[in-house]
């Protein structure tokens, strides 16, 4: 039973990564700002019985000075990391010129400089015990971009830049580094997408439909598995073909 720690599992995307991988048999340790009544129902519905299991430990990941006691704690706590999902991140939109700059250097501090600083002393650990497999979340919008989200964007391609260089860093080590890059999703962050937008979205793509939570959760559990092995520095875009 492998120890996969999946930020921001408490719902949304997140939540459905958390049930795949205790699927498929990992021990999910997720971390969220607050618990949620559908991850206690997830957990309350885990069987004792089953080697996978399902934690919740309430942490801000925007503390970021706190982030190297927290990741010390976990290991004491659940033992070496096989896995990190970097999931956790703010979908806030808005047009540049009139966002206030405390939400730029919000979303800039949670969507790239937390996971960044999580991943560095998750990594160590998995340095320390021969190997691992680290899946960042991106997006499509880092590479085709969309009006209101260009902060947004920026640092879902910066965890793509991330993904390729890190990947190089610690390969030699086994660990691999991969992205997934959604495109839009039936969770709460496009509940705005509603009528003749949403339609647009869903005839630009080649599937002429969107892709859903458990299409995404499958591809983070097939780069967390053996078949992935020789799987790195790549980006998984799954958006029912709408960058075809």
């Amino acid at each position: 039973m492998a120890n996969v720690l999946v930020t921001g599992g408490t719902r949304g995307l997140g939540l459905g990564i958390v049930r795949t991988l205790a699927a498929a048999g990992h021990r999910v340790i997720t971390v969220a700002r607050r618990q949620s009544e559908p991850l206690a129902a997830l957990m309350r519905d885990t069987r004792p019985d089953q080697p996978a299991s399902i934690s919740f430990r309430q942490f801000d990941l925007s503390d970021v000075k706190g982030i190297p006691a927290f990741v010390r704690d976990l290991r004491k706590e659940f033992g070496a990391f096989y896995g990190l999902v970097n999931n956790a991140a703010l979908g806030t939109s808005g047009i540049l010129a009139t966002m206030p700059d405390a939400r730029i250097e919000e979303l800039l501090r949670l969507n790239s400089v937390s996971p960044f600083v999580l991943t560095k002393y998750v990594v160590r650990s998995m340095m320390a015990d021969g190997g691992g497999r680290i899946v960042n979340l991106a997006s499509i919008v880092s590479s085709t971009g969309f009006s209101g989200l260009s902060v947004y964007a920026a640092t879902k391609a910066a965890m793509i830049g991330f993904t390729r260089s890190l990947a190089r860093e610690v390969g030699s080590l086994g660990i691999t580094v991969n992205a997934v890059a959604p495109g839009f999703i039936d969770t709460e962050m496009t509940e705005s997408l509603q009528g003749q937008q949403r339609d647009q979205v869903v005839r630009r793509s080649a599937l002429r439909r969107l892709a859903d939570v458990d299409d995404v959760a499958n591809a983070v559990e097939f780069l967390l598995s053996d078949k992935a092995k020789n799987i790195t520095g790549t980006v998984v875009t799954v958006d029912a073909g709408s960058t075809a």
